[in-house]
């Protein structure tokens, strides 16, 4: 099964997967409002490093249990 079919597979039956893949949006949409901005405070700054962080983390947590699902859907 290709990635894009397995992802959403997993996004109708798979309650975790679905959390993390709209958290991961969510932080997406929020990244996309800081790179509009010219000039980003160092509160800015710090909120873009721990959204990047927590995006990355739900982005690995995504792969795992697509990782799961294959090895017990043979």
């Amino acid at each position: 099964m290709k990635e894009n079919e397995l992802k959403e597979l997993l996004l109708k039956k798979d309650e975790a997967f679905r959390k993390a893949y709209k958290q991961h949006k969510q932080l997406e949409k929020k990244l996309e409002k800081l790179k509009q901005k010219n000039f980003l405070t160092e509160i800015e700054k710090m909120e873009e490093r721990e959204f990047k962080k927590k995006k990355l983390f739900l982005k690995d947590k995504m792969y795992y249990l697509m990782t799961e699902y294959r090895k017990t859907h043979k």
